[in-house]
């Protein structure tokens, strides 16, 4: 009936937040760099990911977005898994980090997670993080508050290496998405970009947020 429909609904909806706010409190990151992330749930909503249709055969459904001033951080969904940044020590803002993922093209499997803070850190961990990326694997970027600051040529080069045609004008506080990979070919690389500008901003001194979303093949020849 209606009614019991409704019922069941509400049930379903107030165990999944029970069950989110049990895996934020516990910290969970199945293995992925425990330090830096929690898995909220796997949620599927008309589609992994929130995304309208099912994914095809032989993709990966994806759908993330950029951080909100520095409030909200970056957040990536990977096949009906929501993945988010979590705050770290005392004083680190979760909003001053760039927010990676990588899965091997052949299988679509996520094998590696990093954050990198780009404001007041070290460019070094990101360069030697962006050097361990093996051909045939697709990776996934999202900024938050500021990813602009300590890049230098060198990281901005294996960026743009992935396929990255904006990560060579990315400045202070600009928000960017990205999805490209390495020795992937005849794939093109998707990206989204917006200037931290104080006349067009939507939050004063910082950008509106970014979103993006779509499927990927596990591997084109």
């Amino acid at each position: 009936s209606i009614v019991f429909q409704g019922i069941l609904k509400s049930f379903l909806m107030v165990s999944a937040l029970v069950l989110l706010t049990f895996l934020i409190s516990n910290n969970q990151s199945s293995g992925l760099n425990s330090t830096l992330y929690v898995q909220l749930a796997s949620i599927v909503v008309r589609g992994q990911c929130g995304l309208p249709e099912a994914c095809p055969k032989e993709h990966v459904t994806f759908k993330m977005s950029s951080g909100a001033t520095n409030v909200i951080g970056p957040k990536i969904c990977i096949d009906g898994e929501i993945w988010i940044e979590k705050k770290g020590g005392q004083g680190i803002n979760i909003a001053d980090f760039f927010f990676f993922f990588i899965f091997l093209g052949q299988t679509g499997k996520l094998i590696s997670a990093a954050a990198f803070d780009m404001w007041s850190g070290d460019v070094e961990p990101l360069i030697e993080f962006l050097k361990t990326i093996k051909d045939g694997s697709f990776v996934l970027m999202a900024s938050s508050d500021d990813p602009a600051t300590r890049l230098n040529d060198e990281a901005r080069t294996l960026i743009t290496e992935l396929g990255s045609s904006y990560i060579s004008v990315l400045e202070f506080r600009n928000n960017w998405l990205f999805v490209g990979g390495k020795g992937i070919k005849n794939i093109k690389p998707l990206e989204q970009h917006i200037k931290n500008d104080k006349a067009f901003n939507k939050y004063d001194d910082w950008p509106e947020m970014l979103e993006m979303g779509g499927y990927i093949p596990y591997s084109k020849d």
